[in-house]
């Protein structure tokens, strides 16, 4: 069994991963295994019988599983995370922990909410990491579904590259998205999605943790032609697979990790990174840009050409105008017409929350007046792009800046990824595979030094602002948006709104708040205000 093993894994890809792990004295490399496994009351063994399942068959589940485990330790990657792990039966339970314990991991298992039966499941290698600490992450939505976030540092054989400035840590997170049983879920699904970046960022802030890189593994149940993929790129997120084999975003074909229920086979788990450093866009952004490609997407499914569409939005408006009650309006319509759009997107439980609904207003009100002209909706709804992502290998700001002060963290370049089966990498499903309906996907990834910037030199940078009168007050100046945020965290949104986001160091909002209204930049066409270490929060 072994020998077959070995044999098959160094015909997986051009790196042997499992030798790769055992060299890591002369390139410490860190690899990230996640797997949906198949849960036993899932698998059906009767196409005849729906109701028949493995779990019915212990001696079945427990070879399976078995066999899973041999893999899996086999591989010793330094991360594990597994999906529809079987929380509900004890035996399979003790198992994977006594395996897993024994072979170095310390254990982390997750049941969805409801009694659902299955869960997560999220393991280190201790030889790797030192638990900071764990959280769970329960949506409370339809599906039941949940995640993990955990916090680790890493431990020898990198603690020879440890200095008192060189910060080790990461964060890993593990979830199952919902199925898309249909597209009116496919707001439910970007909530999780949502929930999860919200609640990696409060626990960020509520640790005062600075830039650190992330790990987000799992089965997202969404290929990347979806809602939830362009979601996470928006953030600077990449796939580890794709960047492994330099695929593109338009090489959903290349691959694929999952056949169906109804027997269709698509890619749809990732490892993705982020790292340290990253541009990225306000998570508030990001969202409404989410929310409103998806409505833009529905409404041409039935049909819609653009001008209907901002007839739509107007309601009853004679205006050529959207007003905020007629976009609520339009939005509650659009819910109650789900058997056309399929969009629940107000109105129900799982639905836009108000504030919600608010921050999609804000974000399509581009000059801030109350109301929405043809323009903006072109801009803001019917012409949403997603922005390129940037990689932020160098030292300087997308402006060409170079970040004067510095201090050292991590990041991880990835050197390869592979997928088991190895057919699947083909955007094949091999018919004689039966340790799951999903494929194995590991990645290795290097650590190495990373430069970021501190908080002392960092900047406000306004664009675009013009004044057509001669009213030297602020209320008169009419910008776009003015977006005041750290690297990491978003300080505060101003409702003047100007296009491109700006980097700010994190200050006291009252430091923000005097230094904008004791500013008269009437004769100014670009306010650039540089912030010095003692306006420090």
């Amino acid at each position: 069994m072994r020998t077959k093993m070995k044999g098959r894994i160094s015909r997986i890809g051009s790196y042997a991963i499992s030798s790769s792990i055992r060299d890591h004295q002369q390139q410490p490399c860190i690899t990230c295994t996640t797997f949906n496994i198949l849960a036993p009351i899932y698998k059906r063994l009767s196409n005849e019988d729906q109701n028949f399942r493995e779990s019915d068959c212990r001696t079945y589940w427990f070879g399976r599983n078995q066999r899973i485990l041999d893999w899996l330790l086999y591989e010793r990657s330094s991360i594990i995370c597994l999906q529809e792990f079987w929380v509900g039966n004890e035996e399979l339970v003790d198992m994977y922990e006594k395996r897993l314990s024994d072979a170095g991991y310390v254990n982390f298992k997750l049941a969805r909410t409801n009694n659902r039966g299955d869960g997560l499941l999220t393991a280190v290698h201790k030889d790797y990491f030192r638990v900071v600490n764990y959280r769970d992450l329960l949506f409370n939505d339809f599906g039941d579904r949940v995640a993990q976030l955990l916090h680790v540092e890493l431990i020898d054989p990198f603690s020879q590259c440890r200095n008192g400035d060189l910060r080790q840590e990461i964060l890993i997170v593990n979830t199952h998205l919902l199925f898309p049983h249909d597209s009116s879920l496919s707001l439910v699904r970007l909530h999780q999605v949502y929930k999860i970046l919200q609640h990696v960022e409060s626990y960020q802030k509520e640790h005062n943790l600075k830039p650190i890189p992330i790990i987000l593994c799992g089965d997202w149940n969404g290929s990347k032609r979806g809602h939830v993929y362009k979601f996470l790129r928006s953030q600077g997120f990449v796939s580890s697979y794709d960047t492994a084999h330099q695929y593109t975003d338009a090489d959903a074909h290349k691959w694929v990790s999952h056949r169906n229920h109804r027997g269709n086979i698509c890619g749809v788990d990732f490892i993705w990174l982020l790292n340290p450093n990253k541009y990225r866009k306000l998570l508030k952004a990001s969202w409404s840009e989410a929310v409103f490609g998806m409505f833009k997407c529905l409404l041409r499914r039935a049909s819609l050409t653009e001008t209907d569409a901002f007839a739509f939005l107007k309601a009853d408006n004679d205006g050529n105008y959207i007003t905020y009650s007629g976009f609520c309006e339009a939005l509650e319509q659009a819910s109650q017409c789900c058997v056309i759009l399929q969009l629940n997107l107000t109105g129900h439980k799982h639905g836009l929350a108000d504030e919600e609904t608010k921050d999609l207003w804000v974000q399509a009100d581009i000059d801030g007046n109350g109301v929405v002209d043809y323009k903006e909706f072109q801009q803001r709804i019917w012409k949403t792009t997603w922005s390129d992502q940037r990689n932020d290998l160098n030292d300087e700001d997308e402006d060409g800046f170079v970040k004067s002060s510095l201090e050292q963290t991590i990041g991880f370049s990835v050197k390869n990824a592979v997928l088991f089966p190895p057919e699947v990498e083909k955007g094949r499903w091999p018919e004689n595979y039966s340790l799951s309906d999903h494929a194995r996907l590991t990645v290795m990834t290097h650590p190495y030094r990373k430069n970021i910037s501190t908080e002392e030199g960092c900047m406000v940078h306004a664009m675009g602002c013009s004044n057509s009168s001669s009213d030297s007050s602020w209320e008169s100046l009419r910008f776009h948006e003015i977006v005041l945020c750290s690297m990491n965290h978003a300080v505060y949104v101003l409702p003047y709104r100007t296009a491109p986001i700006l980097l700010l160091g994190r200050v006291a909002q009252r430091t923000i708040f005097k230094m904008i209204t004791d500013f008269n930049p009437c004769k100014l066409h670009f306010l650039f205000i540089a912030l010095g270490a003692s306006e420090r929060r």
